[in-house]
């Protein structure tokens, strides 16, 4: 998310993100860039081995287990990065100084270092002390990672929700602690669905970087069938293809859910 302030001192927000990008609701042609995409690369994936069997058909029954794996790490890694981003954002509001103190450099040392280096870190480095196996440190990893991004997902969702809900809240006889469980999170989640879903999107694709601890994903499996045959071009082009899909289809989903979300807010 960035900001320009304009000549006449307006700012103007500007949305980025490192997710695919997320299909315009009011988008309905036929041959939109989406629809293209995905139904284009589908349709590849169903030509190659059609055209050329030697090799697509063998990658085509090579990768399905990486397919498999990559959705555990991804699944996995959302779950435990959406528990520790509440906490996290819980923290990054919190009136307790340390707290708040210690979920704020949390983030910012997180954030500060690329995903690659904390892969690395946790296998290899606390690795040799905690014995830890391959899927358990890409999780941990992922987790860890993304949890700082959600923190400030959940703190800006949190933080955006009217003050008067929770002075209601108490005055209906709440302590802070219940009517931030059942009055504020719960307005929250709806608010900041979107945005983990374009979290997810972003983790799905970084999901590849765990092949570098050997982890079996789809990435994984794509460069053992590339190693073994020397088709390189083949294998990674159905790699590539794979991943196409899954981001765009899950994009799609991501733009489902914000309609329906705006649906029932109206």
């Amino acid at each position: 998310m960035a900001e320009i302030k304009k000549p006449e001192g307006r700012k103007v927000r500007i949305e980025i993100t490192d997710g695919a990008l997320i299909p315009d609701r009011g988008e309905k042609s036929v041959f939109s860039a989406w629809r293209i995409s995905f139904f284009g690369a589908i349709a590849l994936l169903i030509l190659l081995p059609v055209v050329s069997p030697d090799p697509f058909v063998d990658i085509m029954k090579f990768i399905p287990d990486g397919i498999l794996r990559t959705f555990q790490v991804t699944v996995l890694s959302i779950f435990f990065s959406l528990i520790l981003g509440l906490i996290t954002g819980l923290g990054r509001i919190s009136r307790n100084v340390v707290i708040n103190r210690v979920a704020t450099i949390y983030i910012e040392v997180i954030r500060g270092i690329p995903l690659l280096v904390q892969l690395f870190y946790i296998y290899f480095a606390l690795g040799g002390l905690l014995h830890l196996p391959r899927m358990v440190a890409a999780i941990t990893a992922m987790s860890v990672c993304y949890g700082a991004y959600m923190g400030e997902i959940f703190r800006a969702g949190l933080t955006s929700i009217p003050k008067g809900q929770m002075e209601a809240a108490i005055a209906l006889g709440l302590s802070r602690g219940q009517a931030i469980r059942y009055v504020i999170i719960p307005q929250t989640l709806r608010i900041i669905l979107p945005p983990i879903g374009n979290e997810f999107i972003a983790l799905l694709k970084d999901s590849s970087l765990v092949s570098i601890l050997a982890v079996s994903d789809l990435l994984r499996r794509g460069r053992e069938y590339a190693s073994t045959t020397f088709r390189y071009f083949e294998s990674y082009t159905v790699v590539a293809l794979v991943y196409l899909v899954l981001t765009l289809f899950f994009s799609k989903l991501v733009a489902i859910m914000e309609a329906r979300l705006d649906r029932r807010g109206n």
